[in-house]
């Protein structure tokens, strides 16, 4: 008889269930997508209750499609789309719309949080107050649907959701709490000073966790809605960047995580909380107890490869289009992008940039354009990079997941930009296997994370970088840094100009 835990992986678009035996092997996948909603410019929203149907549904399917017996699951743990707000009554009733990581409606209240801490704030949680955080929407929702906020009595972060409706106990794990930016880094708990400042309740903080500790049972209603066993075990999860960490094998400070998706993520292991970015990097609890990761964010990396080929590459498949980009060189003739198409997080916290092609001329072909894109995304991760290069925080591994691990080409573009060598994975399954191994190392299958990485993690080849290739891109990276500099009050003045008149 086999055993497995379930990797519960909550994204934006959808849920992906994993079900993975003792070995570490993948058995069976389930996914069920939700809808998005956008009421206004720059509102996402989505309702709580799509996630537990949807998580629901994938188990269903697990179970009767792919023949997993309920009870041979042992576990279930999660991993979640970070930073959204879900509001609970006091009888635990969702109050409205979750608000979600890539809402930007808070871009006061942000600055309001700036304007009565100031560097306090970067002192308790070592983050600076961004729009996507949780912190800035409880004061939105506090100034703008004040018969809702007299109503609140919980918040909770998405898959904390899911796994309340799952067990009917309320709690959040540390590595979300951070997201939250209401959590104390260095003390490790909610900041009474955060919450007297901008009068919430701490009552209002659910309970801290860390990601393997068990938290309950399936509550028996749910496993009558689900197919689950009563008897199945549940433990805390992790934000989804702490999961995927965990699912790449970044558990030494030696490796930094190059992601690329629709946003685009650096992250690197930290072994505590001595070290402080102020707020230039995100700081935040790992799903390893005590112990921490940085990251830096590049808002439309995948993105703006996908705009690109939507917009001019028409029915083209992708490795079609990334094959064009074979055919060009090293700086792809002299061309530049910067990946600003959306605005910028990291190191430029900047919702009104835009990005640009630099160095047009009448020579350039496609297979330029679709180069310069992937090579402009890339040197935008590698400003991210310099901030650790300034902290002398040195690592000498990037382990490559997402889009830019699907094309060798990228590969070595990363490895030649980074000058470090990047590596991908054999089984690369991203935050859904980082939930799966949370469950089992809460179980006690495995000692540690230490323990479950050797078995579940499995590196592919090494992509070392080529030193003719490194100096062109150094050259080109220095050209590439002035691009911000010399077009941020141009991007600004052109984006008030579409305001008011398109």
């Amino acid at each position: 008889m086999s055993q497995y835990v379930l990797g519960v992986d909550l994204g934006t678009s959808a849920v992906k269930v994993s079900a993975v035996d003792r070995q570490g092997n993948i058995s069976a996948q389930e996914s069920y997508a939700f809808p998005l909603s956008h009421p206004q410019p720059g509102y996402s929203e989505q309702n709580p209750a799509d996630w537990v149907m949807g998580t629901a549904v994938a188990i269903v399917r697990l179970i009767l499609n792919d023949h997993i017996q309920a009870t041979d699951i042992s576990g279930i743990s999660f991993s979640g789309q970070m930073h959204g707000l879900v509001l609970l009554d006091k009888n635990n009733q969702v109050l409205r719309p979750a608000i979600l990581w890539d809402d930007t409606r808070t871009t006061k209240q942000c600055q309001e949080i700036t304007t009565q801490m100031g560097e306090r704030f970067i002192d308790i949680t070592h983050n600076r107050p961004l729009e996507g955080f949780t912190l800035p929407k409880l004061l939105w929702v506090q100034e703008n649907e004040p018969e809702i906020w007299q109503q609140a009595t919980t918040f909770l972060l998405p898959k904390d959701y899911v796994r309340f409706r799952m067990t009917g106990k309320l709690a959040t794990d540390y590595s979300d709490a951070t997201g939250t930016v209401m959590l104390d880094a260095d003390q490790q708990t909610w900041s009474p000073e955060i919450c007297q400042q901008f009068n919430i309740p701490l009552s209002m903080c659910p309970e801290l966790k860390q990601s393997i500790a068990e938290v309950g049972h399936i509550s028996d209603s749910f496993a009558e809605f689900s197919g689950l066993s009563p008897a199945t075990k549940v433990f805390a999860g992790a934000a989804d960047n702490a999961a995927g960490a965990l699912g790449a094998g970044i558990l030494k400070p030696n490796r930094v995580l190059s992601s690329i998706g629709t946003s685009g993520v650096v992250l690197k292991y930290e072994a505590n909380a001595s070290v402080n970015y102020r707020g230039l990097l995100q700081f935040e609890d790992h799903a390893i107890p005590n112990t921490y990761y940085s990251m830096g964010v590049t808002l439309a990396a995948g993105y703006s490869l996908n705009w690109f080929k939507k917009t001019f590459c028409g029915q083209e498949s992708f490795t079609k289009m990334i094959a064009s980009a074979a055919k060009s060189v090293v700086g792809a003739h002299g061309l530049l992008f910067t990946p600003y198409i959306v605005g910028e997080r990291t190191p430029y916290a900047d919702a009104d940039v835009r990005g640009s092609f630099t160095g047009i001329d009448g020579t350039h072909q496609k297979g330029d354009f679709v180069r310069a894109v992937m090579e402009g995304i890339i040197f935008s991760f590698r400003d991210i990079m310099a901030i650790y290069d300034e902290k002398d925080s040195t690592f000498d591994t990037v382990i490559s997941i997402g889009g830019g691990a699907k094309s060798e080409l990228w590969l070595q573009i990363q490895a030649d930009i980074f000058n470090k060598k990047v590596v991908s994975l054999k089984n690369e399954q991203g935050p859904g296997l980082g939930a799966a191994m949370i469950a089992a190392v809460g179980l006690g299958w495995y000692s540690d994370f230490q323990a479950i990485t050797r078995q579940f993690v499995h590196l592919g080849p090494v992509h070392e970088p080529i030193p003719k290739n490194v100096a062109q891109y150094q050259k080109l990276h220095q050209i590439y840094q002035q691009v911000y500099r010399q077009t941020q009050s141009l991007s600004h003045d052109l984006l008030a100009f579409r305001r008011e008149f398109n």
